[in-house]
């Protein structure tokens, strides 16, 4: 590459940086990719530092495995997204090309259930699975905030995996210390949404006495271990994604409504149709995330509560 073509496209670069937040970029690339803007004034110095970005993703694989396959631990780096998404091995298409509609369901039993939806991949929605959990008038932001308060082992629960997404909370705690007038959206106030999992065993107790394993599971299915909370205000939701868990997974719409955008991966696109779906209070939508690219958004009116877990 010649010199003037290294300046062009480090200057275009710096400008993508500059004016675009990167937010699906890990901040230790973002500085790195900063850093080779500045100074990759030359053919080696652009070597150089290309180098130190690939040996920084290198390592965060390295660093990933050790975690997570080796101890079973979250990881401390995480690659950027559009790295992960463009390493993942492609799907066989079969699991979305017949689809042709979210069927909404009821009164199914776990047989027919199992038969026809639980491990093809396809997405589905029951709507009368919620009916006797206590959670559906029990669980809002000041129940969770309460519960969390009068927990003991507080750093243990900060241990649980926490997503921010974009409104900059750093822990579970941090998130129900809001005022309330945030917390209820009045005029002026900022959007919020946040999700976390449940992995401590006192506050797991307290919160499965007021739900229960959705009856249209299959016999033999158990749940994961961990359940995921995901709560927010209208205005806001999960930037597009896939997910990368072990299983299939349902989702129950405690509270509020939220709108899922339901896409097939790259390699499906001419073969599978997207969908737009609104899950509504009561509700429990059930796909395979790993599978289908989703993006949620909150729908006007009140904050929106779900509750979900992997089944096998």
């Amino acid at each position: 590459m010649k010199h003037g073509s290294i300046d062009q496209a480090r200057i275009r670069l710096g400008k993508i940086l500059d004016t675009h937040k990167l937010d699906y970029l890990d901040k230790i690339f973002q500085d790195l990719l900063k850093e080779f803007c500045n100074r990759s004034q030359s053919s080696k110095e652009m070597a150089k530092w290309t180098t130190i970005v690939l040996l920084t993703i290198f390592v965060s694989f390295g660093v990933k495995y050790y975690y997570e396959e080796m101890q079973g631990k979250n990881c401390a780096l995480s690659l950027p997204r559009p790295l992960r998404y463009a390493l993942r091995p492609p799907e066989s298409c079969d699991f979305c090309a017949n689809i042709k509609q979210v069927p909404r369901l009821q009164n199914i039993s776990p047989q027919e259930f199992e038969k026809k939806f639980a491990y093809n991949a396809a997405p589905v929605i029951v709507s009368d699975a919620t009916k006797n959990w206590t959670a559906v008038s029990l669980f809002n932001y000041w129940y969770f905030r309460d519960v969390y308060a009068r927990a003991k082992q507080k750093q243990h629960i900060k241990d649980c995996q926490f997503l921010p997404y974009k409104t900059g909370f750093s822990d579970i705690y941090d998130a129900l210390n809001m005022p309330k007038d945030r917390v209820e959206l009045k005029l002026g106030e900022q959007p919020w949404y946040f999700g976390w999992s449940n992995c401590h065993a006192e506050t797991a107790e307290e919160f499965r006495r007021h739900y229960g394993r959705p009856y249209f599971l299959p016999e033999g299915s158990e749940n994961n271990a961990v359940d995921w909370f995901f709560i927010g205000t209208s205005g806001l939701g999960a930037q597009m994604h896939i997910d990368n868990v072990r299983l299939p997974s349902w989702q129950a719409q405690l509270a509020g409504s939220k709108r899922w955008l339901l896409v097939p991966p790259p390699e499906c696109y001419l073969q599978c149709q997207t969908f737009d779906v609104v899950v509504q209070q009561g509700d429990i939508i059930v796909l395979d995330t790993n599978k289908w690219y989703h993006q949620t958004f909150v729908q006007p009116g009140a904050i929106s509560l779900t509750i979900g877990a992997e089944y096998d």
